[in-house]
């Protein structure tokens, strides 16, 4: 699903897809989901277990923990703050600051 590198566009559009499998959101199309729609209680009507289930396909698909309530009220606040944070928090590849020899 996810490569680094990939542009945010990418993966903001893979982030809608997993939202719809992994909550099983039935007649909901990833198209349908704005950038910037509230993932709790906007359209979507995601709840609490939601998005623990969501925390937790991040962790799984995306290498990366939401440690704490705060931090995922923020990083779930839309698809594209989600997007945002998972790139922000990617350890960074260590081959890629290192010069070709």
């Amino acid at each position: 699903m996810y490569h680094p590198g990939v542009d945010g566009v990418r993966l903001r559009s893979d982030l809608k897809e997993l939202l719809v499998k992994r909550l099983r959101l039935h007649g909901v199309a990833r198209e349908s989901i704005g950038d910037e729609d509230s993932l709790v209680r906007g359209p979507l009507g995601l709840d609490s277990i939601d998005i623990l289930e969501m925390a937790l396909a991040v962790e799984e698909v995306y290498g990366v923990r939401i440690a704490d309530e705060q931090l995922g009220q923020e990083a779930f606040r839309s698809v594209a703050a989600l997007a945002d944070f998972i790139v922000k928090s990617r350890p960074a590849r260590k081959d890629a600051d290192t010069p070709a020899a």
